[in-house]
């Protein structure tokens, strides 16, 4: 008998080329998670407009940025579903149901809500779109009846608020949704240039599709071991900065080497950065050359959109004809 197909869904904001952080955190996961189940990504360009609705003059080109990096990463489209959000009407019309069941205190709970305001200080965030973003996040979610959503440990308390949205809808009417549950993943440690998390909003990021000649001159600015003053000095690899690269790119070999001379200063701190920055370059290579390809031809992209829009819509779509059925909203003698 054959078993039912598994959909995972997961998205990311158009922020622009993927970094280090965004490929460790979140876009090899999905890459792996592909060959195992059906799987959809989509940038989430309506997000981006919760908080940059103001000057949504970059999305365009941020999202091909975004999508390129996910297709020379590894991505497939002939495997993995990746689309635009906005191109699927569907999820606007689901985020509007939902809100007619979604109590108020349930959105104001939600703990980024008051985070971001006081994170991005700088931008007015009291609007509904920025209150109702998890609303909405819980649309893109279950409007493909997903099972899973790809999540590191923090972050599972974030789906809990679309599982409870999903227990009230099927409470009033009817099990139409699939409880989606977390597919805890692994999301290694990856600090930015200044040993803080790596993220845009800081400056501190390396690209995953970087030059080597960039590659070489950020990883010269790295923060290392602070307690490391003179060349002479014994490291402590445990808390450098630099060392955690050497977990992500390095061999075992390497890394027990550099531990030992490190701890023995036996290497230095400037000739460790040359030597994790040519790591580096060599293993994001072909990363580097695919995208370098998909610049030459950007109808990869477009194309990969153009057809994994189709399929979303048309997931989407079934999705909301129960929808509008269980909520006695649909009247088909009227099509």
């Amino acid at each position: 008998m054959n078993q039912a197909p598994q959909y995972v869904l997961s998205g990311l904001r158009p922020t622009g080329r993927v970094h280090l952080g965004n490929y460790f955190g979140a876009v090899r996961n999905w890459i792996q998670l592909q060959d195992r189940y059906r799987c959809f990504y989509f940038v989430a360009d309506w997000h981006a407009l919760t908080s940059d609705y103001a000057d949504p003059s970059k999305i365009r080109q941020s999202t091909f940025d975004a999508v390129a990096d996910w297709i020379a990463a590894g991505m497939d489209p002939q495997k993995s579903t990746i689309f635009l959000q906005s191109g699927i009407r569907e999820h606007a019309e689901l985020h509007l149901l939902l809100s007619m069941v979604t109590p108020l205190p349930w959105l104001e709970r939600v703990p980024t809500f008051k985070d971001q305001q006081q994170q991005l200080e700088d931008k007015d965030l009291n609007t509904y779109g920025f209150l109702g973003y998890p609303l909405l996040q819980t649309a893109d979610i279950i409007i493909y009846r997903a099972n899973y959503v790809p999540v590191g440990e923090d972050q599972a308390s974030h789906l809990e608020l679309s599982r409870e949205i999903v227990r009230r809808f099927n409470n009033f009417y009817g099990p139409v949704f699939p409880e989606p549950q977390p597919l805890f993943t692994e999301t290694p440690k990856v600090p930015g240039l200044d040993g803080r998390k790596m993220s845009k909003s800081y400056g501190n990021t390396i690209g995953l599709t970087s030059s080597a000649d960039e590659i070489r001159k950020l990883t010269m600015t790295m923060f290392t071991d602070p307690n490391r003053v003179r060349r002479s000095d014994p490291g402590n690899p445990d808390i450098c900065n630099l060392f955690q690269f050497h977990r992500l790119f390095s061999d075992d070999q390497t890394i027990e080497r550099v531990d030992r001379e490190c701890r023995a200063a036996q290497i230095g701190c400037v000739e460790d950065k040359r030597l994790i920055a040519e790591i580096m370059i060599e293993k994001l290579r072909p990363i580097r050359e695919r995208r370098e390809q998909i610049d030459r031809d950007p109808s990869i992209v477009w194309d990969a959109l153009r057809e994994g829009n189709r399929r979303a819509r048309e997931r989407a779509g079934e999705t909301m004809e129960q929808v509008r059925k269980a909520m006695q909203v649909d009247f088909p003698e009227l099509r």
